[in-house]
């Protein structure tokens, strides 16, 4: 099988590399290489490629930074879809795009279903929310994976900006009142290949983490296993609970955004088990 990767140096793009399989082919674009905003370069590159699937980890997904650039944003994490989605369509290729929790509201107190109504509360889910629509609107065979709280041992993510700080701070203060489930990008990107190789119907999936977490449980887990791991320079700090409404940041993130597993999991699809992924990322994680 012929994939066309998209967002290769991402949390996603990284780790599905690293587990791709030796016998099928990988073609690799990076934002400079293709512009998914384009859809001219977009139809070419695929034209010339002649992939099989196309897997989209390209996405804008600085939370914050998206209420200043939302103009960007969209045209990343909607236009880019769109075209991916409409060109695949074109060719019959197979098209799995990935999408976010953050295209709920976080007002339910039990795990969000595919079905549920969306109600994004910032830009960067509002726009992730209008590529879910694109895509699916422009290819209904396509593939819609809402996944949250990715960390790996690649690029800025939860863990490793809590053991960077914990280098400089003996005390932090981390919002325990956000619940969701952590998912290691290595356990999405191997979701992804296991409907790769399966005949699996187009629509929207939720793919997480296999327990429910505070950003402050989920950080004293990360220190605990660093601990154990005796990782050098790394001195387990003071870490004390507070509230949402204690910390300002620019965008809004919803108090709850846990994910309904049962319709991936009717395909043999396990969550991901992320206090297991949580020891391998940390031994990997190299500071700064």
């Amino acid at each position: 099988m012929k994939v066309l990767l998209t967002g290769v140096k991402g949390q996603l793009g990284s780790c599905f590399q690293d587990i791709f399989p030796h016998d099928w082919s990988l073609i690799t674009k990076d934002s400079q290489e293709l512009d998914i905003t384009d859809l001219s370069a977009v139809e070419a590159c695929i034209a010339i490629s002649k992939p099989d699937a196309i897997v989209n980890a390209a996405a804008y997904t600085a939370v914050d930074k998206a209420e200043d650039e939302d103009e960007l944003a969209y045209k990343v994490n909607a236009i880019g879809p769109q075209n991916l989605a409409i060109v695949a369509n074109k060719y019959s290729i197979k098209l799995i795009h990935i999408s976010t929790d953050y295209v709920f509201d976080g007002t339910k107190k039990t795990p969000y279903f595919e079905t549920d109504l969306t109600n994004p509360i910032n830009v960067y889910g509002k726009t992730k929310r209008e590529g879910e629509l694109a895509v699916i609107q422009h290819d209904p065979s396509a593939i819609v994976i809402r996944t949250s709280w990715v960390f790996s041992e690649y690029g800025n993510n939860f863990v490793k900006t809590m053991l960077t700080l914990s280098l400089k701070h003996n005390k932090l203060s981390i919002i325990d009142d956000q619940l969701g489930c952590p998912t290691y990008a290595g356990d999405i990107a191997n979701a992804i290949l296991k409907i790769l190789m399966n005949n699996i119907r187009g629509g929207i999936y939720h793919y997480c983490g296999d327990q429910i977490v505070s950003w402050f449980n989920f950080c004293l887990e990360i220190f605990s296993i660093a601990e154990k791991l005796n990782l050098t320079g790394i001195k387990k700090p003071i870490v004390k609970p507070i509230l949402t409404c204690q910390y300002s940041t620019k965008a809004k993130r919803p108090l709850y955004s846990v994910l309904n597993m049962d319709k991936i999991r009717s395909l043999n699809i396990e969550g991901s088990d992320w206090k297991k992924a949580l020891v391998h990322v940390i031994s990997k994680i190299k500071l700064e």
